[in-house]
């Protein structure tokens, strides 16, 4: 039996009026359009100073402009069947014993003290340096707790996209790692004519046009529901119930509010981010992926009635924006990955219009209302409940994408804390998002310039706007002494832009590289 539908708040009583970007898809070979990639990224790293550094754009989509998804790995199972040692030599070879070879690092014989003095010692070189600017804070802490060892710099600092490590780990303590987003169809007969079918957005973020990517491959991680699927299962229950033309409407008031955020520079809708839309595909791109459209509700809505007409269901009318009937119970849905999955995924690549999605179920979740402005005050609820005071530090945004947004490095050191606390599981996935510097995510290209030793010891979340950088994760000393970092500059000098991330790149390794335990 078909699940009652949950009703859904009013709809938005705003709607973006900004222009539509679409660009059409030039046939092309692999051979050129594998070329055409590597141009683009070229042409990235070559512009960063003018556009990347200020928007996260090649933080948040480098692993799709590389063709693959640094956060996708096997399963254990595969993992299992095709380990070398399971696997017998041909006859008439023999192979030594393989030894065991000797840890990389020592367990940490300190329990988790670190030296102040060192800990200076590597930042000092860095933080120190011009081309940071006038405003530079930084704290680095024990994981485990106790105070700060080393604290630097005095007044919030624009956090840029180190926000999302609140807003994920806010909904994850609002709503849980285990829940999924559902989008649904639901049918109303009518005394004459068609009955209407109405689509009703759930505010999945991941939610796609089709079950595999437009080159035929799977999704990369997480999975993703679908609108194809759906048409697909919309129709065998239309069949069931002996339904053959419909009307088709859509339902997206789940959100309220204004879909864009009144604290974004002008450009940023459209431009930089979708406009937030609990009924979205491909996060309110274009089918080509190049830009993205004015109203996402209605490209997801007519995604959906080309999918189900070529699913055979004949549609005399539609679609059109409306209201999903009360008192009716789901013909079909899909449901998204589980939310941890969702938060690795943000957290690893820097998705500005997920995180702003998961800021309206906090809303929905602790406030009862998907707005922005409901999400703050969740946010500040399910933190204070966890003892976490937000203190001088706020948060206008999900993403961070304001340049309004504030935040103490104390506060994102408690988040990271909370976290990665062995007894709260259920906020893993903050942790297991976090880019490994030169090696995935963000930080897959990053750290190539500080102390070597530093690689693969640091995982940190990034932030980059215009005249802002930060970093804020975790590391491992030389030591083997696990630790907590924040760094953050947001008056860059524009003589700076060009290095600045990389100083505070080199700062973090610094870290990674030191042997800062006593």
């Amino acid at each position: 039996m078909a699940k009652p539908v949950p009703r859904s708040s009013s709809r938005s009583s705003s709607r973006s009026s900004s222009r539509s970007v679409s660009r059409s898809a030039p046939q092309a070979s692999a051979g050129s359009l594998r070329g055409t990639l590597v141009l683009v990224l070229v042409l990235l790293l070559v512009g960063g100073g003018v556009a990347t550094w200020r928007y996260d754009l090649l933080d948040g989509r480098l692993d799709s402009l590389l063709g693959g998804d640094p956060a996708e790995a096997p399963s254990p199972a595969d993992v299992a069947s095709s380990d070398p040692v399971s696997v017998a030599p041909p006859p008439g070879l023999e192979l030594p014993e393989v030894a065991r070879p000797d840890p990389v690092a020592q367990p940490s014989s300190t329990g988790g003290v670190l030296d102040p003095a060192a800990v200076r010692r590597a930042l000092a070189p860095y933080l120190r340096r011009a081309d940071l600017g006038r405003h530079v804070l930084a704290q680095v802490a024990p994981l485990g707790g106790g105070p700060a060892v080393f604290t630097a710099g005095e007044q919030p600092a624009i956090p840029a996209s180190t926000t999302k490590l609140v807003t994920s780990t806010a909904a994850l303590l609002a709503l849980g790692p285990d829940h999924v987003f559902t989008t649904t169809t639901v049918l109303a007969r009518a005394r004459r004519g068609a009955p209407r079918l109405t689509l009703l957005g759930g505010g999945d973020p991941f939610l796609e046009r089709d079950a595999l990517t437009p080159s035929g491959e799977d999704w990369p991680y997480p999975a993703r529901a679908d609108l194809t699927t759906l048409a697909d299962k919309t129709a065998a229950a239309l069949r069931e119930a002996q339904v053959r033309r419909v009307r088709v409407s859509y339902d997206d008031g789940l959100f309220t509010g204004p879909a864009g955020n009144p604290t974004w520079e002008d450009d940023y809708l459209i431009d930089v981010v979708s406009p937030t839309s609990a009924l979205w595909v491909d996060e309110g791109r274009t089918i080509t992926r190049f830009g993205r459209v004015a109203d996402p509700s209605a490209e997801a809505a007519s995604a959906f009635t080309t999918a189900l007409r070529a699913a055979g269901v004949k549609v005399v009318a539609g679609p059109e924006a409306g209201i999903a009937p009360e008192r009716v119970e789901a013909l079909a849905q899909v449901e998204s990955a589980p939310l941890g999955e969702i938060v690795q995924r943000i957290v690893d690549v820097s998705d500005n219009e997920a995180a702003e999605v998961l800021l309206r179920h906090v809303g929905l979740a602790e406030a009862g209302a998907g707005s922005t402005e409901a999400g703050r005050r969740g946010v500040r609820r399910v933190l204070g409940a966890e003892g976490i005071r937000l203190g001088r530090s706020r948060f206008l945004d999900g993403s961070g994408l304001s340049r309004a947004n504030r935040a103490e490095p104390g506060l994102l050191v408690d988040v990271l804390r909370l976290a990665a606390d062995p007894s709260r599981p259920d906020l893993r996935a903050v942790i297991e998002g976090l880019p490994v510097a030169g090696f995935t995510g963000s930080l897959a290209i990053r750290m190539d310039e500080g102390p070597p030793a530093g690689l693969g010891r640091i995982r940190a979340k990034t932030g980059t706007l215009e005249s802002v950088s930060s970093l804020a994760g975790i590391g491992t000393d030389l030591d083997g002494t696990v630790f907590v970092f924040v760094l953050m500059a947001d008056r860059i000098p524009e003589s700076g832009s060009g290095t600045a991330r990389t100083t505070l790149d080199s700062a973090a390794a610094s870290l990674g590289a030191c042997r800062c335990s006593p």
